[in-house]
């Protein structure tokens, strides 16, 4: 490859390799032309970086090479990773051919997306969306219990809509419960992913809020099982959970976007904050590998450094 070649011209004629591909992918395959200009771009740019390479000619360091002047040049994970898909399917494509021995691209990876740290409440931003006052209504106060529960125990919003009122054992050839509330002890049990089974405490907060709306939901519900039903009683959907939860985050003027998954982060990142016990995190959560939970230590130290740039005195910089 010739770094010190010219860039093409995007107008240009292309290769009639590269011509008759993106032809066959627009034509035969039906790509969209999304999809199709998006190939064209990772394509026109292999070219750039090949130089006066043909592009049949390069070799698996040619690309290694293309891929890190990219990311050297700011280019993201996820754009990289689209670049060499275009340029593995290109080249997949020219062996099917017999224009092309090995698939230079087949073995090579993009480097990996830094993992994004979870969104998280303040704990008063937590609180004052938890504790709110529901307005009058079954509603209202089935969307506190239901609040109240998401930051008290950190279910994910699957595990909160499939939730029974109590459990129910099998009958008639049919399903028990997989994932229920008991009051009495004061916990949920719920299954979570990869059909992990756990028991989760039930703060009290929760448990008066879940007291208020079972009365109601008990006139309401037309499905006997669902702990939380709609208007029309039957169980509660998790889109319907999502849109309350925003509509009440609005309601409360907290001016970030709420979703039930924030309240998980919150609960999670709170509770590791004021006890430092990741391993009791992880089992609150139901994470299979303490590296999951591992990212709410980054949350935890973006929480200090905050508190130690805000407090202390020979943090703040000088003005002027």
């Amino acid at each position: 490859m010739d770094d010190a070649a010219e860039a093409p011209d995007a107008l240009a004629p292309l290769p009639p390799s590269v011509a008759l591909y993106l032809d066959e992918i627009a034509r035969v395959r039906r790509l969209s032309s999304h999809t199709v200009e998006a190939y064209r771009s990772d394509l026109i740019e292999l070219l750039r970086l090949a130089g006066d390479t043909p592009l049949p000619d390069l070799r698996p360091t040619d690309l290694r090479r293309a891929l890190a002047r990219l990311h050297g040049g700011g280019a993201a994970p996820a754009s990289l990773a689209r670049k060499l898909s275009a340029w593995r399917s290109y080249y997949a494509w020219l062996g099917q051919r017999g224009e092309a021995g090995t698939n230079p691209a087949a073995g090579l990876r993009a480097p990996k997306r830094s993992k994004r740290l979870p969104k998280a409440l303040t704990p008063d931003q937590a609180v004052q969306l938890a504790a709110h006052a529901p307005a009058t209504g079954p509603l209202a106060l089935r969307d506190k219990a239901m609040v109240e529960l998401l930051y008290s125990s950190g279910l994910r919003l699957a595990e909160l809509v499939g939730l029974d009122w109590r459990y129910f054992k099998p009958e008639r050839g049919g399903a028990g419960s997989t994932s229920w509330l008991d009051l009495g002890s004061r916990q949920v049990t719920v299954l979570g992913k990869g059909g992990k089974l756990r028991q989760v405490p039930v703060g009290g907060p929760a448990i008066e809020a879940l007291r208020s709306w079972m009365p109601l939901r008990d006139r309401m519900a037309t499905d006997e099982r669902a702990l939380f039903v709609s208007s029309q009683g039957s169980r509660l959907s998790a889109r319907s959970v999502q849109l309350r939860l925003a509509k009440l985050a609005t309601a409360l003027g907290l001016g970030v976007h709420v979703h039930p998954h924030v309240l998980r982060h919150s609960m999670a990142s709170h509770v590791l904050q004021s006890s430092g016990d990741l391993r009791a995190v992880q089992e609150l959560l139901g994470h299979s590998s303490i590296a999951t939970t591992q990212i709410y230590t980054r949350l935890d130290w973006q929480h200090l450094a905050k508190t130690y740039d805000d407090a202390h005195p020979r943090a703040r910089r000088r003005s002027g």
